[in-house]
């Protein structure tokens, strides 16, 4: 559904993105983890259209978006959804007209299906009947379920997710995590999750790539990250700034076994 062909980004004398491979398939949670600044979100941008890379090619459902002059990049856009890491309501407008701005802007449906809809999709989200309060009288949580709310009214192919927990409790970010699943079962969207919630990645991913110093170094399954042997995999998803990994080693008939600890991240360098 997305591909991303040896993509490269810098601003100004920062490379940002130095080669970055990834396909996401149709109807999956791909989640992408790594270290602040590394260039998750450039990378959502991408997707979007908003940034054009520096070289490499960007494709959504087949069509290549890097050169926006050859293809309708607005039709591309109706497929996809973004859910930002600040919800990016409107603070002057109420819930009901936040979730219709679209619609009103880009179809041509009546009010009263604009409203059904509207009703239909908080419902989704589990927010029913808070269609005339503002975004001021709601929480953190009621932000980002109003935010979905209001990607899933266009009915989107694709749903990016910016740091959907950042800033939210444990409880609260585990029923973002359900929604994102449920998002995905429902409504048979691809999802493109960009986190730093271990917790999360491990939840919602189907599989999990880690971008680190502008490349992807890890794609995979939650539980081959886990099991991976790269110290800087393992390094990011322990939460070390020094990781010592132990290793328990034995001989075939298992009757001498010695334990080493070995620091991952000297051995990296080497």
């Amino acid at each position: 559904m997305v591909r991303l062909e040896h993509l490269k980004k810098h601003f100004k004398k920062i490379e940002v993105l130095r080669d970055v491979n990834l396909n996401i398939l149709k109807g999956e949670t791909m989640v992408v983890i790594g270290r602040s600044g590394q260039g998750k979100s450039v990378i959502l941008k991408h997707i979007m259209g908003l940034l054009q890379p520096d070289g490499g090619l960007v494709r959504v459902d087949g069509q290549e978006i890097s050169t926006p002059r050859q293809v309708d990049l607005y039709k591309i856009r109706l497929k996809l959804g973004m859910l930002f890491q600040s919800s990016a309501l409107f603070d002057s407008m109420d819930v009901g007209d936040n979730i219709a701005f679209a619609m009103r802007e880009h179809t041509a449906l009546s009010e009263s299906e604009i409203a059904r809809i509207v009703a239909e999709k908080l419902e989704m989200v589990g927010l029913r009947g808070i269609e005339r309060k503002m975004p001021a009288e709601l929480s953190g949580g009621m932000k980002k379920r109003v935010g979905l709310a209001r990607v899933i009214a266009m009915n989107p192919e694709v749903i990016l997710y910016d740091e959907p927990t950042t800033g939210l409790d444990p409880i609260t970010s585990d029923t973002i995590n359900d929604l994102i699943l449920e998002m995905q079962q429902k409504l048979k969207v691809t999802s493109i999750v960009v986190t730093h919630d271990m917790v999360s990645a491990y939840k919602v991913g189907d599989r999990i790539a880690m971008l680190h110093d502008g490349i992807i170094i890890f794609t995979g399954t939650p539980n081959e990250l886990k099991a991976s042997h790269d110290p800087r995999v393992q390094q990011f998803i322990r939460g070390q700034r020094k990781l010592i990994y132990d290793g328990s080693l034995a001989t075939e008939d298992e009757q001498v076994k010695y334990t080493a600890k070995f620091n991952l991240t000297d051995l990296a360098k080497e």
